[in-house]
């Protein structure tokens, strides 16, 4: 059996394609497919990487074969990003994902993990969201997403795929540098300051987050390669962590003292908070909790496995 990850390149892709050259998962051929793609992370002999544009014609379809087992569809652009090319976020985010469900189409029973977003609710939210809870995104990032889920649904529906539109929490600590989405100064004001360097927070202390570390998210992950079919509703949220940026930073203070805390400033960026604002902080957790699904057990967990297993890896 083969297993893909679209976006093998990017932070996640490499933490998963670990994982899986370590898990029990059965498989031959494990292909990691990016625009990208860093120095080669194993000397496996299962492990292929290929650089490649999937939104360029032929290519998507070239991917899926007979051999193919499971497909991580974690490549697209990130929710500021998205939000500044609308183009390039549809044709990426959107479009992209029609055409790798179009390939596993031809060979059904491909087990499809999609990497959704807590981007796909906003405005007014109830006090803690449900998989239940109706979509209303307030981004272009967030309306890609859960148009992604709708077709993810349907195409399961119809038997052309067997999928799972995971909604991540926001992943905190991520190691190495900053990026372009919106959530990327959930990590900084945390990484940096450990480092010794200065962050800036665009939003309230008092913004409440739904977050999870690396290595719960990749956990995760690789349930959802062997999981059995959860029902018709195959979107869900996955477990996190509700906690406030104030939270955080005492957290901060309380693991690297008062000298750390200060290296974080207060910035506000109305563009950054109007995203991140929209998205839920509260979630409940009941449904993926029962699909064997895991959750982190405290923020200052969160910390110390950053500083323990990957602070080496941040700039």
């Amino acid at each position: 059996m083969q297993i893909i990850i679209t976006g093998g390149g990017g932070f996640l892709g490499q933490k998963l394609a670990s994982a899986l050259l370590q898990a029990s998962i059965p498989f031959d051929e494990l292909l990691l497919v990016d625009l990208k793609m860093p120095p080669r992370l194993s000397d496996s002999p299962r492990l292929r990487c290929l650089e490649a544009d999937l939104t360029r014609p032929g290519v998507v379809e070239d991917l899926i074969s007979d051999r193919t087992g499971v497909v991580y569809h974690l490549a697209a652009i990130v929710s500021s990003h998205a939000e500044e090319d609308f183009d390039l976020g549809w044709q990426v985010n959107l479009d992209l994902t029609r055409q790798l469900l179009e390939a596993c189409r031809r060979r059904p029973g491909i087990r499809f993990v999609f990497s959704s977003s807590l981007a796909v609710y906003g405005g007014t939210l109830p006090g803690t969201v449900t998989d239940a809870t109706a979509l209303t995104p307030r981004s272009s990032y967030g309306a890609q997403k859960a148009a992604c889920e709708l077709l993810v649904n349907d195409y399961t529906r119809k038997g052309y795929v067997d999928g799972l539109a995971l909604r991540l929490p926001t992943i905190c600590v991520r190691p190495g540098k900053p990026n372009r989405a919106a959530s990327s100064f959930v990590s900084s004001i945390v990484r940096e300051p450990l480092q010794g360097d200065t962050a800036v927070c665009p939003v309230p202390e008092s913004l409440r987050l739904w977050i999870s570390s690396p290595a719960t998210v990749i956990a995760n992950l690789l349930r959802a390669a062997t999981l059995p079919a959860p029902g018709d509703a195959r979107s869900l949220n996955l477990p996190g962590l509700s906690v406030t940026v104030g939270e955080m930073l005492e957290t901060l203070r309380a693991v690297a003292g008062d000298e750390a805390r200060a290296r974080v400033s207060q910035q506000h960026d109305e563009a950054i908070s109007a995203i991140v604002a929209s998205w839920p902080g509260r979630i409940d957790n009941q449904r993926a909790l029962a699909l064997g699904f895991q959750a982190d057990d405290s923020f200052r967990a969160i910390v110390d496995r950053f500083l323990t297993e990957d602070l080496a890896e941040a700039p």
